[in-house]
This record gives C-alpha cells, sequence and structure tokens, in this order.
C-alpha cells in the first residue's frame, strides 16, 4: 500500500476533476482527498495498493472530458492508513 500525492496542472479547475477524480478513486477502491489549489492545480492524495495508484496516474494525466493536463508531478507520503475519499474545501 502507498500514499502518492498527485498536483495536477493546465485547464483542471471549473471542469469537473474533482467530482471525476472522486468518482475515478471510489471505483478503483482508492481512499485520499482531492481538491483546487489557489495556483490553479489541482491536489490529490491516494492511498491503496501500488499498482492501482498507477492506474490512477496514467487516468488523471487525461483527466475528465473539457480538461487540459499538461503536468502530473507526484511526491511519496508516509502516513498511516486512510479510509474513505473526500473533496475538500480549497486551500
Amino acid at each position: 500500500m502507498m500514499a502518492t500525492r498527485f498536483l495536477i496542472s493546465g485547464h483542471v479547475q471549473g471542469v469537473g476533476y474533482r467530482d471525476w477524480c472522486r468518482r475515478e478513486a471510489e471505483d478503483r477502491g482508492l481512499a485520499g482527498y482531492v481538491r483546487n489549489l489557489a495556483d490553479g492545480r489541482v491536489e490529490a492524495l491516494f492511498y491503496g495498493r501500488n499498482e492501482v495508484v498507477d492506474e490512477m496516474l496514467v487516468a488523471c494525466r487525461k483527466g475528465p472530458p473539457g480538461a487540459a493536463v499538461t503536468s502530473v508531478g507526484l511526491d511519496a507520503v508516509d502516513l498511516p492508513p486512510v479510509e474513505g475519499f473526500t473533496i475538500l474545501r480549497d486551500a
């Protein structure tokens, strides 16, 4: 199991990215959160099996219809297991 924080850049706010991300994560059984950042990026943390987090990376690089993802930065995060997936308030 791993926790990875994604920082998604491009045209990713105002296109339903957070709702899409929550659905994709829940469909894959991942826990974590997603939120908009003040600088226009979306931050998402996914916790789950390594191969499933890797699948989510592929999905996030494409995003929902209307999104234009230019990059996805990754950070491994050391934290205890989390449950559920939440859309957080904007940072």
